[in-house]
């Protein structure tokens, strides 16, 4: 029988309680919530570059945190306030994966949770994926 298993890392802020999970474990199979760049103490920083490369680097923590690398991420989905943005998305990303890069999906929106927010992302890894 399957068992959820809830992953935390000191390097990602956990959401209220009961509001969301953050990154769950399930067989496997980690699924990340939508990470944005906004800290601790409510901040968002900088521009699509700067906030990917912030998220990636909390995806990271998490599928680290969970036993997996970067290289065992296989999906990610992008969350943009601004299409014509995307080549910055773009190059963050490039500096966290190589190799087999994850299938993606590159979505625009009207709005994410503050104005400030530009990029939001989401990620699927299968831990050892990369192994095989």
């Amino acid at each position: 029988m399957s068992r959820i298993e809830r992953v935390i890392s000191p390097a990602v802020s956990e959401p209220q309680a009961e509001t969301w999970s953050n990154c769950l474990v399930v067989d496997g199979i980690v699924y990340v919530a939508g990470m944005t760049a906004t800290g601790p103490n409510g901040n968002t920083i900088g521009d699509e570059y700067e906030q990917a490369k912030a998220i990636f680097d909390k995806i990271k923590a998490l599928v680290e945190a969970a036993g997996g690398t970067m290289a065992d991420v296989v999906k990610v989905i992008i969350y943009v306030t601004d299409i014509t943005r995307r080549e910055e998305v773009w190059r963050a990303r490039r500096e966290f994966f190589t190799g087999n890069f994850p299938v993606s999906t590159l979505v625009q929106v009207a709005a994410l949770a503050r104005l400030a927010i530009k990029v939001e992302i989401e990620a699927i890894a299968h831990i050892g994926a990369s192994k095989g």
